[in-house]
């Protein structure tokens, strides 16, 4: 029988990849993105078992939200990368800085 308890540490070892994905490597931004989408999901597994334990439907319908705005940011992401790809020839967050105005 699944606890709750095994269902945070799910999430807390899969926010733990998704920080250390985010200090650990700092140059390629698709990696960065994939990071930040296994931080959303952690969010999302911690807020799936408060619900389903409390029986609540608050956490899922949160959940749906977060996963629409996660898709739209990684959408929109992506298609950043690529007209910067085009642009500079490199997803190199060093050279991206430049950007900066």
């Amino acid at each position: 029988m699944l606890t709750l308890a095994h269902f945070l540490t799910f999430g807390a070892i899969l926010f733990s990849i998704g920080v250390a994905g985010i200090f650990l490597n700092r140059k390629n931004i698709i990696i960065l993105l994939m990071s930040i989408e296994l931080l959303l999901l952690a969010v999302n597994m911690n807020f799936v078992a408060f619900s389903r334990f409390l029986d609540s439907m608050d956490g899922q319908v949160f959940v749906f939200f977060i996963l629409t705005v996660a898709a739209a940011e990684a959408a929109i992401g992506l298609a950043i990368l690529v007209v910067l790809f085009r642009n500079r020839q490199t997803i190199n967050v060093e050279d991206i800085e430049e950007l900066k105005g």
